[in-house]
């Protein structure tokens, strides 16, 4: 079972990086669009990141 959620975030973080930081870094808009984009995208890796403790302690108790 750890395996699997192991695996499932490291999915779910390699596609927030693709299409996160990508734009970020590769778009040609203005510089405000980016920053948003950044924040945003800073919000999600720390959900993810809240959600993966989470996880990783509910199926230690199990």
């Amino acid at each position: 079972m750890k395996f699997l959620l192991h695996f499932i975030y490291i999915i779910l973080i390699a596609l927030v990086t693709f299409f996160g930081l990508g734009p970020v870094f590769f778009a040609d808009g203005v510089l405000q669009e980016r920053l948003w984009t950044a924040a945003i995208v800073i919000v999600i890796y720390i959900i993810l990141a809240y959600l993966y403790r989470k996880s990783i302690q509910w199926v230690n108790r199990r």
